[in-house]
């Protein structure tokens, strides 16, 4: 009986799901006859998987990711071939002869139903392995190279998420919201009433799920506090009434709803497109900004008040101290030191041995400046962790994105405003 025979007797039986077939359906699905009867092999090799209990899954992964690797020899020749001969073509043969069969494996379980949400569910999976079993960075590897390629810039495409969408999306932004707690039904809906906008990029693939959603204020002059923008006590006339009259649109939420496609870069195309988008519908708005998060400063500091490397001492008892955000004399005493330390944080340059707070890495590499720094924009618990309560915006200024995306690449120059100039040490 062959594998998919046997799969499909196995499952009308009532047995479990078997790893010995997941992996006969494997090597079927990359030979010859595999291809021509592809579609129905990674069918039945995704259903088995599906099946499989989770430690048969992480076996399956690990088979992955250890058995189709490139023909050793067929590779050693392609490269003495371009050592003696140093050509575009033989160059092109070493490219091929190191590409595992893993990628072509993966390319064809994509090919059946429901195969590219499989993929992103098996990176999503192995995620909380790859620290313990080097080995699967390979297969890791694989995936994102391919999923990269499905989710480029021309497959995605821009939504935008009202009041009015299907109840499964809202439900899903509900689900995905990593950055403000949506607290239910009525939070959802204040943000999308009329002065709010939301936007999510889709894929064909995954119809009804979004990859990575903003959330969106139409307010006037930069936001640097974010209860203001989540407070639930506007009607919609007076809603609208601020949408027409708003000069700045504030990004004050991005989140990726997919983990297994981390490191698939779309928000900074999705910034660049919704801000098309708000200037066709509102040509008031002068100014583009977030009002961010600073999700490493707090781990940044404690470590540097640990090491001896801070002359401000003194603070770790202080900001030990629970509540002193609620305590205007105290929270005023510490408002400079760590406003301070704040900025110089956010404004070391990326290089080895500075730890680059991920947001501003993500806005200051899409070529925004970081614009202002806010104290106490966000004294949640979540946000007095990270970050002691600071915010801050950055502004994507259309005239300059481009200078400042460069300069940051290229050496790690910081575009930044004068009152954030103004907050760092003096240099003597």
């Amino acid at each position: 009986m062959n594998p998919i025979t046997q799969s499909l007797s196995d499952q009308r039986n009532g047995q479990p799901a078997s790893l010995d077939h997941a992996k006969q359906l494997a090597a079927k699905l990359l030979s010859e006859r595999g291809e021509a009867s592809g579609a129905l092999v990674s069918r039945e090799l995704n259903d088995v998987l599906r099946a499989l209990d989770g430690n048969d899954r992480y076996d399956f992964q690990r088979y992955l990711a250890t058995t189709f690797q490139p023909d050793s020899n067929a590779l050693r020749a392609a490269a003495e071939r371009y050592l003696n001969d140093a050509t575009a073509e033989t160059a092109a043969a070493v490219a091929q002869a190191a590409d595992p069969p893993r990628q072509e494996l993966l390319r064809r379980i994509n090919m059946a139903p429901g195969g590219t949400a499989a993929l992103i569910a098996m990176r999503r999976e192995i995620t909380a392995h790859l620290r313990d079993e080097p080995e699967l960075k390979l297969l890791d590897a694989d995936l994102k190279h391919l999923l990269a390629s499905w989710f480029n810039r021309g497959f995605l495409e821009l939504r935008r998420i009202d009041w009015q969408s299907p109840a499964a999306v809202l439900e899903k932004l509900i689900a995905y919201e990593a950055v403000h707690e949506i607290k239910g039904w009525d939070d959802l809906r204040r943000r999308l009433a009329p002065d709010r906008r939301c936007f999510a990029f889709f894929h064909p693939a995954l119809p009804g799920e979004p990859l990575i959603f903003v959330e969106v204020a139409l307010v006037q002059g930069l936001a640097t506090s974010i209860p203001p923008l989540l407070s639930q006590d506007v009607d919609e006339d007076a809603a609208r009434a601020q949408a027409a009259k708003a000069d700045t649109a504030i990004f004050y939420s991005i989140s990726n709803c997919q983990e297994g496609l981390r490191g698939v870069s779309f928000g900074n195309f999705l910034i660049k497109q919704v801000v098309e988008e708000l200037q066709a519908e509102f040509p008031r708005l002068k100014q583009f900004s977030t009002l961010s998060p600073v999700p490493g400063f707090r781990r940044w500091l404690t470590q540097r008040l640990a090491d001896g490397s801070a002359p401000d001492a003194a603070l770790s008892s202080q900001i030990a101290h629970d509540g002193w955000w609620n305590e205007l004399r105290q929270s005023e005493t510490l408002r400079a030191d760590l406003m301070r330390l704040c900025a110089t944080y956010l404004t070391l340059r990326p290089l080895p041995g500075n730890r680059i707070d991920p947001v501003a890495r993500f806005h200051l590499g899409n070529g925004a400046r970081l614009e202002r720094i806010n104290w106490l924009g966000n004294t949640v618990p979540r946000g007095v962790q990270e970050s002691f309560g600071i915010m801050v915006n950055y502004l994507y200024d259309h005239d300059s994105i481009e200078a400042n995306h460069e300069a940051f690449v290229h050496d790690g120059t910081i575009a930044r405003s004068a009152d954030v100039d103004a907050l760092l040490p003096k240099s003597d």
